[in-house]
């Protein structure tokens, strides 16, 4: 191999690291985010295992976050929770900064 070929391997190899890296932190994130809305909606520690799974499978049913937003946004106002769009954005943010924080610690 010559030396273009190994650099172009690592550029390959490090991609595809921060790809895997980026995904398990929005994972995280949403598990985050899934467990803060149970707490809001007063479920036991076995339903908000359960809530937060399920918010990490919603975020598989498109791309970006809108699909995540829509089903915390429902599942909180059918809860009688007083949340809008924006709030639910907010912890978003809010639990994306703690996940990172979460993948740095460790490496």
């Amino acid at each position: 191999m010559t030396t273009f070929d190994d650099r172009e391997q690592a550029f390959e190899n490090k991609f595809a690291h921060d790809q895997e890296l980026e995904f398990r932190i929005q994972a995280r994130r949403n598990r985050l985010l899934g467990e803060w809305a149970a707490v809001k909606m007063g479920l036991t520690p076995e339903e908000t295992d359960a809530y937060a799974k399920a918010v990490v499978q919603a975020d598989f049913e498109e791309a970006g976050d809108e699909d995540v937003i829509r089903k915390l946004l429902g599942d909180m106002t059918s809860a009688g929770i007083e949340i809008d769009e924006a709030g639910v954005r907010t912890a978003l943010d809010e639990q994306a900064v703690i996940a990172r924080r979460m993948f740095i610690e460790v490496q």
